[in-house]
């Protein structure tokens, strides 16, 4: 069983493929190409956490995608999460939270990147920002313009991120 991150999917966001040269023609495209790069790293027992900014679409289509990722998945909710976690929930998320969450008594998982400066013993593992960096070595993005539009490992982040 592995432990991956991925935040800022986007499903259906036509804008988005523009704003940030994603490499996707259409929002169907991308969509197809973001669920084949999960289901082809992401097995049914495997964890993920998703941090944030799942989908434009309604519910019920957003229910069906999300039906389609294999593992079990967790959503710390982002800026474009507007439904409540039992929504969130009924679409298939085990886990869902409001607010960031220590993962590991070390690992700060949140969507937008948190304040930690060099005294704090923390790796901040979030999204939000895209194709853009944080600055600093106590920040880890996810977002799939950083990842290569594909849910990365935990062992792979403590590696690049040099933290065990």
């Amino acid at each position: 069983m592995k432990i991956l991150f991925i935040s800022d999917l986007h499903f259906g966001h036509t804008n988005i493929i523009k704003y940030e040269n994603r490499p996707f023609k259409s929002t169907i495209d991308m969509d197809a190409g973001l669920i084949k790069n999960w289901n082809n790293v992401v097995s049914k027992k495997d964890i993920v956490f998703l941090l944030g900014d799942l989908s434009f679409y309604p519910v019920e289509k957003t229910k069906n995608l999300v039906s389609l990722l294999n593992g079990r998945k967790n959503l710390i909710l982002g800026n474009h999460d507007t439904k409540s976690p039992a929504v969130y929930m009924d679409m298939g998320f085990e886990f869902v939270s409001k607010y960031p969450i220590v993962y590991k008594e070390f690992f700060l998982l949140s969507h937008e990147p948190l304040y930690v400066n060099e005294t704090m013993p923390y790796l901040n593992i979030h999204g939000h920002i895209h194709s853009a960096e944080y600055a600093g070595d106590k920040h880890f993005n996810v977002s799939v313009e950083k990842i290569n539009y594909t849910p990365i490992s935990f062992e792979e982040i403590q590696k690049k991120a040099g933290v065990k």
